[in-house]
């Protein structure tokens, strides 16, 4: 297999950030506007506290993408560099990034918190299946 396979699920995340991060400051912007906010208002902690949630869940879905995502980026580089893409794991990283979609698309509109935690729950349940045949490698082959 090509090991260079592992990377487009890989530049597909950063792409889903790179678009929650833009549709995290047209919320914000629209808002900053909409409300004629001043400096005072903008300081992070007063921010935070009157954003209403369409304002509010895309930031904090933004910080969510660098959580578990970014140990998929260092799990997807070291499979590159030790020469062990294979189908499964390939398959695995774009379930979790189709995961990943449908958990952004969720927590930055309607935000079901059940429907979110369970995408969540599953695509993490999937990055830890990568890691642990990672470290099943790793260990004893």
């Amino acid at each position: 297999m090509d090991q260079k396979a592992i990377f487009a699920p890989v530049f597909a995340m950063i792409l889903l950030t790179m678009i929650v991060w833009i549709y995290m400051y047209v919320r914000r912007i629209a808002f900053i506007q909409n409300n004629n906010l001043g400096p005072d208002e903008l300081a992070p902690l007063e921010f935070a506290r009157i954003s209403p949630p369409h304002v509010a869940n895309p930031s904090d879905n933004l910080k969510n993408l660098f959580e578990i995502p970014v140990l998929f980026y260092v799990v997807s580089l070291y499979l590159f560099i030790t020469e062990q893409v294979d189908l499964i794991y390939l398959t695995s990283a774009w379930a979790f990034f189709g995961l990943r979609v449908l958990h952004s698309a969720v927590h930055c509109t309607i935000n079901i918190v059940i429907v979110r935690f369970w995408i969540y729950f599953t695509a993490t349940l999937i990055f830890w299946f990568m890691v642990g045949r990672a470290v099943v490698a790793y260990l004893f082959e």
